[in-house]
């Protein structure tokens, strides 16, 4: 018996962090195996077809891209993972289109429900493991939205970030302008911010 539970666990060892139920069976794993997995705290399903390892790197970001593909970091947490800001959020902050109903998650997230109309200007995706992937806003994005929600945020996020993304070397306000024009409640302050800082 152990050494079934050996050879099961070198079996779901050579997957990724993240899996669908084809890439475990070509891989060995049976439903039983993956079901023994579950049952002993292994291994936890995502979403249908969807499992990850326990302990597995970024498994909150990973939960939501299963749950909810067309979910994108901003604000906090996508300004942390450019390094325009020194925190690490305890919740993950996370948008989707007005309208779009969040998931049921275990991860600490905070929703954020932005226009339809603007949610993908300045969208990209990060590259998760076992080949899914979430929305990330740009630098120049989640700038645009502190300033936009500074009401909620606070004007030391919007300033904090707008300083930081300035040191960079791919720092081009002009950019940063033309991405606020899509943004009416955001370019005034932006516009007088970068007028100061410059």
């Amino acid at each position: 018996m152990t050494g079934r539970c050996n050879e099961t666990a070198e079996l779901l060892r050579a997957l990724p962090p993240a899996f669908t139920f084809a890439q475990a069976r070509q891989g060995g794993l049976s439903e039983r195996n993956l079901r023994e997995l579950r049952e002993l705290g292994r291994l936890e399903t995502l979403a249908r077809g969807i499992y990850l390892r326990s302990g597995a790197a970024d498994a909150d970001l990973l939960q939501v891209a299963a749950r909810t593909p067309e979910a994108t970091l901003c604000l906090r947490s996508a300004l942390a993972r450019h390094e325009l800001i020194d925190d690490i959020p305890f919740e993950i902050d996370l948008a989707l289109p007005r309208g779009k109903r969040r998931p049921a998650m275990t991860a600490p997230a905070r929703w954020h429900h932005f226009d339809a109309d603007t949610f993908h200007l300045g969208q990209g995706r990060l590259s998760l493991a076992g080949g899914l992937s979430i929305g990330l806003y740009s630098p120049e994005r989640c700038i645009v939205d502190a300033f936009r929600l500074r009401h909620l945020e606070g004007t030391e996020l919007a300033h904090q970030s707008l300083k930081a993304w300035l040191r960079t070397r791919h720092a081009q306000p002009a950019v940063l302008l033309h991405l606020a024009k899509s943004f009416p409640k955001a370019e005034p302050s932006l516009r007088q911010a970068l007028e100061l800082l410059l």
